[in-house]
Order: structure tokens, then sequence, then C-alpha cells
């Protein structure tokens, strides 16, 4: 496997970044995750647009134009001879000093990953709980800015892991209900399907955009709004969905079994169409 690192590939076991990258040192980062299917990047577009405005956001200067950077993922599908990949593509500030001063780092270091790679939790349905750890703030930290520090979402992870389950979900400062460690949540009730508007430090999920509009056009009622664990837990279907995961049924949540313990017939509708369609949405990699 080659990677890209700093406008060259390198064998996997040569692709290294020094101790004193602030992305190591301090989280001072951002990246994207995305997907290829059958030789297609799955929005690429939409996907470079979201990093660049995380590097904006943090004053982070991408030395690449976009279309440059495009070009480093299709690459590295290319060389690597993949169709169907996670990617990870990730700027960090770069090289600097052991103070917090992103002055003192001279240039970013870029690099992508790209292999095979399941669902991140399966397909099948999963269990989840709601993590005591809360969502951060936009005012302490914009989830909107895909950023390298995941620390709030890792320790929720932790408390999923210690009980047993797949995932946990995360509420906001307020209570209301957030997000999952790295998906976004959607509610099916009486035929409506509903998920966390983008105030409640949601991040604008490329998948979770594609559902809703997917959803839309497939004559479903999409609501956008702020949801208690009390929506979640009276749920008819509960779902999850992002680039890693894709679209993934919870079954329960908080030892409370949704459907009976069964996918509901508005998931398995959605995740269909989604398969059908991220084939054709998307750059190709081969022509």
């Amino acid at each position: 496997m080659k990677i890209y690192l700093n406008g060259e590939f390198v064998e996997k076991e040569d692709a290294k970044i020094s101790v004193y990258d602030h992305g190591l040192l301090y989280g001072d980062g951002i990246f994207e995750g995305i997907r290829a299917y059958d030789g297609v990047v799955f929005k690429l577009k939409e996907h470079i647009d979201r990093l660049y405005d995380s590097a904006k956001s943090i004053t982070l200067e991408i030395p690449l134009t976009k279309e440059e950077m495009e070009k480093v993922v299709v690459d590295t599908l290319k060389i690597n001879n993949l169709k169907d990949a996670y990617i990870r593509l990730v700027i960090t500030r770069g090289v600097g000093d052991l103070g917090l001063d992103p002055k003192k780092c001279s240039k970013p270091t870029i690099f992508c990953i790209a292999e095979p790679m399941n669902p991140l939790l399966g397909e099948d349905g999963i269990k989840v709980i709601t993590s005591s750890v809360r969502r951060l703030p936009v005012d302490v930290l914009n989830p909107a800015v895909k950023s390298l520090n995941y620390l709030n979402s890792i320790l929720a992870k932790i408390q999923a892991n210690y009980a047993g389950v797949n995932e946990a979900f995360l509420l906001d400062r307020e209570g209301y209900v957030a997000e999952g460690t790295g998906d976004n949540i959607f509610v099916v009730k009486n035929g409506i399907i509903k998920t966390p508007p983008l105030s409640s430090s949601v991040l604008r999920g490329i998948t979770r955009d594609t559902v809703i509009e997917l959803a839309k056009e497939m004559g479903y009622k999409v609501v956008e709004e702020r949801l208690t664990l009390h929506e979640l837990y009276v749920a008819d279907e509960l779902f999850i969905t992002g680039t890693a995961a894709e679209l993934v049924p919870v079954v329960e949540i908080d030892g409370r079994t949704i459907n009976n313990g069964k996918i509901g017939e508005t998931t398995k509708k959605l995740s269909e169409e989604f398969k059908k369609i991220r084939k054709t949405m998307g750059t190709k990699v081969y022509e």
C-alpha cells in the first residue's frame, strides 16, 4: 500500500511525520473521511469544499488548490488499484516547536490514505447508549470544523465499549440530542423522518445531507428539529448515517428496544436507495 505524503507516494511503513508536528502535539489540523464505490469517489467535491471551509475557519493555509487536492485523492486510489475504499485525507498545521504558536509551523503536512473497509458498524441493527459526555458547544469548538481533536467522541466511545454496545449518542449542553461519536442521528415516527438541526452542535454530514435529499425525493417528510431522548426512546425506527458507518439501523437505545429489535421498513428502503445512487454521485477515478 502506498500513501500520499507531502507531494509523493511512499510505502505504508515509510509514511512518517515529525514528533514536532502540531497535528500530533495539539490536534491542530483537519481531515475528511471519504468513500469510493466501484471507482467513483462519492461526493468528492463536497468533501473537498468542507475540508477547505474547515481550513479557513482555523486559518490553516493549504498550499494546494481544490482541484489539486481532488487529484491527490484520485491518484491515491489509482496507485493502489482501488475501486472500493475508505479514504482519509489529513492536513495538519505542520512541524513547529513545543509551543502552541501556529506561526512557528512553516508549512502544513498533507497525507492521504486509502484502503478497503467495510461499513464501520456493520449493516445489522446496533445497540447504543446515551453518553454522559456532552457534545462540545459551538462557542467551544464548532463541530462544523472537522478537526483532528476527537477526544470528545473518544471519551463517549469508551463508555460504549464499557457498556458492551456498538455506539454512544451525545447530547448538547442543553440536553437535546446532538449526534453519535462519528455519525448523524435520524428518527422515524408516524412516517415522518426527523433529525437534529445543525444548531444542536451537529456536523453537517455529507451522508446526512444525501439521505435527507433522498428521503424527500422518495416522498417522505423530513424535519430538522431539536430532539429529546424521549423521542428516540419512542421512535418507530432509529438509524445513523456517516461516511465510515454509511447507513446503520439502531435496534436498542439505553435498554429500550426499537421496532421489536428489527430493522424498520423506512430504514431498509433508504438504505437500498442509498446503495443504488452512491455509485452515480461523485468523481470517476478510472475513465
